[in-house]
């Protein structure tokens, strides 16, 4: 009985893993594919964007109502729905031909996700009721997780070359169906607990974020002063903030902002969002950078990326006795300076750098993302209530995929911004007549024919020209994130010392905190690695 108890603990948390590594895999893999994607199917950046954020504003919308439904519903009935969405959407994506058939497939796959993601530390939590067992079982998990994020560029890059850019999608099928089978077999099934939707929430929320990005996202090219970009970003503001008003009141809320008021809290969760704000915004672009105008295979882009996901690997038992020793706050600032460093450093190289001159860069943003996630779950288990850990974790996934989204999105619209003008001014002064420059500045901008599209069949001295514009837009974006990643070091600090000052506080919401023997074994994964900017290696 005992043996057979066993095995089936061992089978759930395979399942567990298997399918939390498609998931983290399928959040960064696409990205290596992205150049193949805009050739292909005749995408703009902006299309780009939307095939990148189409899958992380889903899910970043609706993760925290996927955390609800799963108590109210079961959590296994709701995390198996959501592997078959999943696995549906990857089908599509891999099916699609036009960018917006992709794009809907990328947000089923965002649907999906939102509902497995937080039912599948619910369930581990379940089966492992020991603790030191549990504390094993959720390190596991989390490495797993983080490997997924870590090898997707390294994965992806023979893929892209070999069987197409479907391959990306491909690859969830057989995983997804599998893991089906033996979730219906293995999974136990969770008492369901009445619990109320906040659909209120989950509209405002949704409508806010979505009328953000495509503010965001289509402000360079309509024009900042476009009404229609005028009006989505007003609407946005008003959206939100009503949604933080409407939280505030609830009894159950979507968004829990308790952990907001406790420094340490707001400090760890502020740091998590700001690295997926510059890292998924940077690892957007660079691929399109590295295969678009240094011509690189997306094997050798995909390889260049193998010293960040080590780092990130090797960084994450560092921040771990970190904590242990000092608290969250030296290996959280520190891994944020490290990340402001690396990408600012990216801007110092142009096209004629060698890999080894700037490799380090490399070496000191996945330093940095591997210091920087594990205590800011570990802050969350050791400060929050044991009952509300579940909304605490799937608070933190939410604003981890927001500082993705935000960032793709902010980050992209300072990149295009600058090119079209850099662009503009370079065909100027090659003699280009008015209107080819304007179309050339549209294309770039993701409004005709895009720049994975039709790049390749400019004149060269006009080649150059959009190379040379789109590496200034790249330097000028990375900048703008490294300053992000700065300010917040130094916010953090301020908030971290402040919290620390006001003593061990009671955990958020009820009683008694989770001893730090169990905590820490807890790993999180951070965004997948950022790839080089220049030569090939």
């Amino acid at each position: 009985m005992g043996e057979s108890s066993a095995l089936r603990k061992r089978l759930a948390l395979a399942t567990l893993c298997v399918t939390m590594f498609m998931s983290m895999l399928d959040n960064v893999i696409v990205n290596i594919a992205l150049p193949r994607i805009g050739r292909d199917l005749d995408a703009g950046i902006s299309g780009l964007q939307w095939v990148v954020e189409g899958y992380s504003l889903v899910y970043a919308a609706l993760l925290l109502t996927g955390g609800a439904l799963g108590d109210r519903y079961g959590r296994t009935r709701v995390f198996r729905l959501g592997l078959a969405l999943f696995t549906a959407g990857s089908a599509v994506a891999a099916l699609a031909g036009t960018t917006d058939v992709l794009v809907a497939a990328r947000m089923l796959q965002g649907v999906g996700a939102a509902l497995l993601t937080p039912g599948s530390l619910a369930i581990l939590r379940h089966v492992f009721t020991d603790e030191r067992e549990r504390a094993r079982a959720v390190g596991l998990w989390s490495a797993v997780s983080a490997l997924g994020l870590s090898v997707g560029p390294v994965i992806g890059g023979p893929m892209v070359d070999h069987l197409g850019w479907a391959s990306v999608f491909w690859i969830n099928v057989p995983i997804g169906v599998v893991g089906l089978f033996l979730a219906s077999r293995v999974l136990p099934a969770i008492a369901r607990r009445d619990r109320r939707i906040d659909l209120g929430g989950l509209a405002l929320s949704a409508a806010g974020l979505g009328a953000l990005v495509y503010a965001l996202i289509a402000g360079p090219s309509r024009g900042w002063t476009d009404s229609r970009v005028l009006g989505c970003a007003v609407a946005a503001a008003l959206l939100l903030a009503a949604f933080l008003l409407l939280e505030r009141r609830l009894a159950e809320p979507m968004l829990d902002l308790g952990p907001f008021r406790d420094g340490v809290l707001g400090g760890a969760l502020l740091s998590g969002c700001m690295v997926s704000f510059g890292m998924f915004g940077a690892m957007f672009f660079l691929p399109l950078l590295m295969q678009g105008v240094l011509r690189w295979a997306p094997t050798d882009a995909g390889y260049a990326g193998l010293p960040m996901a080590a780092m990130i690997v090797a960084g994450a038992p560092v921040a771990g006795r970190l904590t242990g020793r000092h608290g969250p706050g030296l290996p959280l600032v520190l891994g944020l300076l490290l990340c402001a460093a690396g990408l600012g450093g990216l801007s110092l190289y142009g096209e004629q750098a060698r890999y080894p001159e700037y490799v380090w860069t490399l070496f000191a943003m996945g330093l940095g993302m591997g210091l920087t996630f594990t205590p800011v779950s570990i802050a969350v288990l050791q400060r929050v209530d044991p009952a509300r850990t579940g909304m605490a974790s799937a608070t933190v996934n939410t604003l981890r995929e927001l500082g993705g989204v935000i960032g793709v999105a902010a980050l992209g619209a300072v990149l295009t911004h600058r090119m079209t003008g850099s662009l503009t001014g370079s065909l100027e002064r090659l003699g280009v007549a008015p209107d080819t420059v304007g179309r050339a500045a549209d294309a770039l901008a993701g409004a005709g024919g895009g720049y994975g599209g039709s790049g390749a069949a400019l004149p060269g001295p006009v080649q150059a020209a959009v190379d040379g514009a789109f590496v200034d837009g790249v330097h000028l974006a990375v900048r703008c994130g490294s300053a992000g990643l700065a300010a917040t070091a130094v916010l953090v600090a301020v908030l971290l010392r402040r919290g620390s000052r006001s003593g061990p506080s009671a955990p958020v919401g009820g009683r008694g905190r989770q001893s730090p023997a169990g905590v820490a074994s807890a790993r999180t994964a951070g965004p997948a690695p950022t790839r080089p900017v220049s030569a090939r290696p």
